[in-house]
């Protein structure tokens, strides 16, 4: 299974669990040549849902479970969501886990719920619970929580430049990068750059 959300603009998506939270911060309208947002309405979101969770599924191990979105109160729950989530992947610096953007990721109040289970394998987990947009919630937190403990949630980040803001996972080896595709983000912003240095030199 793919992640069709971080798919549609071919980057590699982020190991194990994270892969989730990286496709829903790219089910927004993003890119440089913008895409839809998959969670206006109730057909595209559940598309995007089956999509999401049985790709979840096959890169966890974990049975898939069947989400079901309803109402447009589950819709803005998930848009909630996905907003508190990329003001956090939007701090690519030091202050990623405790800035000002952390604490709107905090706040953002989701209805979300989750048990503790002893798995055949020993290990201790995060089991979501709930129904519908709640229960993809209680995943993708989940997912978040166990990046955090293998210390890859900070190298989920969304690109720099203002006009494209699509998640990415970075690779480098000193988590140092900040665009989505150097060649498209960087170059314009760093050609945005030279020209503005032209201009105050010319003042």
């Amino acid at each position: 299974m793919t992640w069709s959300a971080t798919e549609r603009y071919r980057l590699e998506s982020a190991p194990g669990g994270l892969g989730l939270v990286q496709d829903l911060l790219n089910t927004v309208s993003a890119g440089l040549t913008e895409r839809p947002d998959l969670l206006t309405d109730l057909m595209r979101a559940q598309v995007w849902a089956d999509g999401a969770v049985a790709a979840w599924s096959s890169a966890t191990g974990r049975p898939a479970p069947r989400v079901v979105l309803d109402d447009a109160e589950g819709l803005r729950v998930l848009r909630d969501l996905r907003d508190g989530l990329g003001g956090v992947a939007a701090e690519t610096g030091p202050a990623a886990a405790t800035g000002p953007a952390a604490e709107i990721g905090a706040d953002t109040r989701t209805g979300a719920d989750a048990g503790l289970r002893l798995g055949t394998d020993g290990v201790v987990r995060l089991e979501p619970r709930g129904t519908g947009p709640h229960l993809l919630v209680s995943l993708v937190l989940a997912s978040v929580h166990e990046a955090q403990q293998t210390d890859t949630r900070r190298r989920l980040k969304t690109c720099r430049n203002p006009l494209c803001r699509v998640a990415f996972y970075d690779r480098s080896r000193n988590n140092s990068g900040v665009w989505h595709d150097v060649k498209t983000c960087g170059n314009a912003a760093n050609l945005r750059a030279y020209r503005a240095r032209r201009r105050e030199q010319t003042d």
